[in-house]
């Protein structure tokens, strides 16, 4: 059942084009699931993942067989590293999932790949739906600006408590030549419909200066 489907003598051009036609199918499949698993997400690397399987498989079958074609590529896949934004864990998860369908289908393992795709895929989709394994309350950066002669290390304590469930002080640093500081914080609000509520607290305690809540980016999983 698992048998290669590439010919003893060689490739030919139905083998390929099944095989090809295999990967971009499970390409679309590991797309989708990607997704159908994020709220915010990147179309490139959407279109990554609906073609690396093929991609890699391209390169799997020219270099099959051939030592020095195959450290070549290597050396060439080493280099993209460094060309690559930070991605997620989850991103370099799906990355992975669909470059080993891509060397399954390389190798002419066809069923072994669909096999691949929808056990782990199944599995994927399930851990995505249990609010266990989601970020069901999301963090948000807070940013303050408070006036130099301020103490900012227990200023909005009371605030916090009251507000929020966590906060952390992840980055402090100085404004307009030094006059003002800049404070960022990392919260989980207790409840986010009084989101205004605690913005018009803290403007009365750091002087009506500016104060912004959004989403930080999805940099606490990263590789």
């Amino acid at each position: 059942m698992f048998d290669s489907i590439i010919p003893t003598g060689g490739l030919d051009l139905g083998t390929a084009l099944v095989c090809t036609g295999v990967s971009l199918v499970l390409g679309v499949l590991s797309a989708v699931l990607y997704r159908l698993g994020t709220k915010r997400f990147s179309g490139s690397l959407i279109i990554t993942l609906v073609v690396l399987p093929a991609l890699v498989q391209t390169v799997i079958m020219l270099v099959n067989g051939s030592v020095g074609a195959g450290l070549a590529v290597m050396g060439a896949f080493s280099l993209v590293r460094f060309r690559s934004a930070p991605g997620s864990a989850r991103d370099i998860c799906f990355i992975f999932y669909s470059m080993c369908i891509g060397l399954a289908t390389g190798m002419g393992y066809v069923a072994f790949a669909v096999l691949l795709a929808v056990s782990v895929g199944i599995v994927l989709a399930v851990l995505g739906l249990i609010p266990r394994f989601r970020d069901t309350r999301r963090k948000k950066l807070l940013r303050i600006t408070i006036p130099e002669d301020m103490n900012y290390t227990d200023a909005f304590t009371d605030i916090f408590e009251e507000f929020l469930s966590s906060s952390e002080l992840v980055m402090v640093r100085t404004t307009a030549m030094g006059t003002l500081f800049d404070l960022r914080y990392e919260i989980v609000e207790k409840d986010v419909t009084r989101e205004k509520e605690l913005i018009d607290k803290l403007r009365t305690r750091n002087g009506n200066l500016t104060i912004s809540i959004g989403v930080i980016p999805d940099i606490g999983d990263s590789l």
